[in-house]
């Protein structure tokens, strides 16, 4: 099925897409509650993101392994023919680095405050570990989304 955003991408190739450009300014804001003490309000949004992302990756793998992406990156001014070749190849390898570990990342982070935050949540024992591995989750969720923007742009929205 065709995307909604104009380019080569299908529906979910688009979904993603704009799931991962919102993602980032919400992390922002996000941490932003934090800071202002809406700690309950911080967890409603990380869990509420989890589960859309959750649904969104698992939708994109299962529609990327039952008919793929290449035949839509074709006409890509950067598309060749061949194997690991192309600057689309380089570019979603660059992204699979981030886009793999990030979810584990993520959801090491959420299970840990599940498990030692108090309810409601609250600054405790556990907040210098979850500030630690938070802002690294939050900067490969970042990273996952730019290089994923990259590769977007590359095989489905550049015009040759």
């Amino acid at each position: 099925m065709d995307g909604f955003l104009g380019t080569r991408g299908s529906f979910m190739l688009d979904f993603v897409f704009a799931a991962m450009l919102a993602t980032v300014p919400l992390l922002v804001v996000s941490r932003y509650l934090v800071r202002r003490a809406s700690y309950q309000m911080h967890r409603r949004m990380q869990m509420a993101l989890s589960v859309i992302l959750f649904v969104a990756i698992i939708g994109f793998e299962l529609e990327m392994r039952i008919y793929g992406w290449r035949q839509r990156a074709v006409d890509s001014p950067f598309w060749m023919d061949g194997a690991m070749n192309d600057w689309i190849d380089g570019s979603l390898i660059l992204h699979l680095c981030f886009a793999i570990p990030t979810p584990f990342l993520w959801g090491f982070v959420l299970y840990q405050a599940m498990r030692k935050f108090p309810k409601p949540p609250g600054p405790s024992d556990h907040s210098a570990s979850h500030r630690f591995w938070g802002r690294i989750a939050m900067l490969a969720l970042t990273l996952t989304a730019v290089t994923g923007v990259v590769f977007y742009w590359l095989a489905f929205a550049a015009a040759g």
